[in-house]
């Protein structure tokens, strides 16, 4: 669990980046962070694993500040994949960079190696392959297996589809989402609001480093007062059904509270039975 108490954050002593922010993440839940850039939600990123530490307010995982957690502490329960692979890839080949969270936490001995193997054959790596000569799609998916082959509790993702095609999105979404199904707490920061729609169970929207938003997915990808303040749009899905809820008087609360394009389908049939 993930535990904010009216945290404050500024860099170097500037003004506050975050300003008395509150929320919990429990264990198990899949919670995508919205919001423009500059709202904050990277610095909350860094805050929850303890690369930042607060100004004012307190940060706990599991209950423990971030303070009192040495960072080998951390990286055990927390998993941190950067927007960008090529800033967290630091090895020469495809299996050095999978074993090296073990080699930092002198963790480096026969399970590592199995759970290594396990994870190459999982995903179909090339062992021996030089990472950085990897395209764009295999280093992200390089950089969230050097995290999942550790196992951690939770893992936060900065951006995780930044920069991939539409079927890489979806290769690396469909791992996160498996590892939330068997149990990972998910933390997501994200811009695109299909992919936060599609996977998210919870949205927490910040803007000018505040909440102003925290609830399942829907009720705040909905809000249109939630919406002007973050400056986000809402998925296509969500958008049609605010439209249709809008303009058909008639128009079922179904209808306008379609989460999916087969929802939808099936709400319209049902109206026009």
């Amino acid at each position: 669990m993930i535990e904010f108490r009216n945290v404050s954050a500024s860099y170097d002593g500037e003004l506050a980046v975050l300003n008395d922010v509150s929320f919990t993440v429990n264990d198990g839940d899949f919670v995508a962070f919205v919001g423009t850039n500059g709202a904050g939600k990277s610095t909350t990123m860094r805050l929850a694993n303890g690369l930042l530490k607060p100004t004012a307010g307190q940060v706990l995982v599991d209950g423990v500040p971030t303070g009192e957690l040495k960072t080998s502490e951390l990286a055990r329960k927390i998993g941190f994949l950067f927007q960008n692979p090529d800033r967290q890839i630091c090895c020469n080949t495809v299996r050095d960079e999978l074993l090296f969270g073990f080699r930092a936490l002198g963790e480096d001995g026969p399970e590592a190696a199995s759970r290594v193997d396990a994870i190459i054959e999982r995903f179909g790596f090339d062992a021996d392959a030089e990472p950085f000569l990897l395209n764009r799609g295999t280093r992200q998916l390089l950089a969230l297996a050097s995290i999942i082959v550790l196992a951690p509790p939770t893992i936060i993702l900065d951006e995780p589809t930044t920069g991939l095609d539409y079927r890489e999105c979806e290769k690396v979404m469909a791992v996160v989402r498996e590892l939330n199904e068997r149990g990972t707490t998910v933390v997501m920061v994200c811009h695109d609001m299909e992919v936060v729609g599609d996977f998210a169970q919870r949205v927490i929207a910040m803007t000018a480093g505040r909440v102003v938003a925290d609830g399942p997915t829907f009720d705040v990808l909905r809000d249109g007062a939630v919406l002007k303040e973050a400056h986000i749009l809402p998925p296509q899905i969500a958008e049609i059904s605010m439209i249709l809820g809008r303009t058909l008087p008639a128009c079922p609360a179904p209808v306008a509270q379609a989460n999916t394009v087969e929802e939808m389908v099936e709400a319209i049939e049902g109206r026009t039975e």
